[in-house]
């Protein structure tokens, strides 16, 4: 955000018919493409591209499907924007082509768990990588979340990821962790780990936040369509900046932009008046 303030924010480009906000919304490529240029003018400085839904009871999709929704964005924007173009799945053979075609980031909701071949691939490709903490998965994962201490756990499961990785080759500096707001948390959950995400910090990682229009934030408010949730996605934002969040995977970019840069003001101006 200039400054000093090293923070990025990441928007997001669901090239599918069924995502929880905005599913249907740039089915087609070119609406993606187009979304996705607007999303890099509002301020995104990595283009989040995902050709699968992972909102609680998605079903999975091939392989072949979802290569032929993320392929045609990720080639038409290589090139044709500054931002980091990440590839939003689960499948090794997904990231392998997108980062062939341009994609600089693997983001991993399954923490390169989903496939046995995910870390030796993430560690050939040399790409950044995001591995989120998600208990269970997409269609089942809201069914009955349950932890002991959901902080100390999701840290635990982070550290083991992170091992592994750096273990099978991966550098230490490639890898981002995310706590995985809404993946199988409830909403004591959620509030915990955003109220504790400097803990975080621990891991020596990147930390990404990604609770933009998330259920939890009508559970505390009222119900409605998750567009209309921006005032809770820039809460969230906001604490996650507070307490050490370095990346923000958002739908509505200009909004947080401009909540970052006003904060990280504020922030400067404390003590020095």
């Amino acid at each position: 955000m200039g400054g000093g303030a090293d923070v990025t924010i990441m928007g997001i480009v669901n090239v599918t018919p069924d995502s929880f906000s905005d599913g249907g919304q740039f089915g087609s490529a070119q609406a993606a493409v187009d979304h996705a240029m607007q999303l890099a003018e509002d301020g995104a400085g990595i283009l989040d591209i995902g050709g699968e839904s992972t909102r609680p009871g998605a079903q999975a999709v091939s392989i072949d499907d979802e290569i032929s929704r993320v392929m045609p964005v990720i080639e038409a924007l290589a090139g044709k924007t500054g931002a980091v173009l990440s590839i939003d799945t689960r499948k090794p053979e997904v990231a392998r082509v997108a980062v062939a075609a341009g994609a600089s980031m693997w983001n991993d909701v399954s923490a390169l768990t989903y496939n046995e071949k995910s870390v030796e691939t993430a560690a050939s490709l040399d790409c950044d990588v995001v591995l989120m903490h998600a208990q269970g998965d997409p269609r089942t994962m809201q069914e009955n979340p349950s932890y002991t201490d959901v902080v100390v756990e999701v840290i635990a499961y982070l550290a083991a990821r992170i091992e592994v990785c750096v273990a099978a080759g991966v550098a230490r500096e490639r890898l981002i962790v995310d706590p995985g707001i809404g993946f199988g948390k409830a909403l004591d959950h959620n509030l915990a780990l955003l109220a504790n995400l400097e803990r975080l910090q621990a891991l020596d990682c990147r930390l990404l936040l990604g609770a933009s229009r998330k259920r939890f934030i009508a559970a505390l408010d009222r119900d409605g369509p998750a567009k209309d949730r921006l005032g809770g996605s820039l809460a969230a934002a906001l604490a996650g900046y507070a307490r050490g969040a370095s990346i923000f995977r958002v739908h509505d970019v200009a909004e947080t932009r401009q909540l970052l840069k006003i904060a990280h003001r504020i922030a400067q101006t404390i003590g020095n008046p």
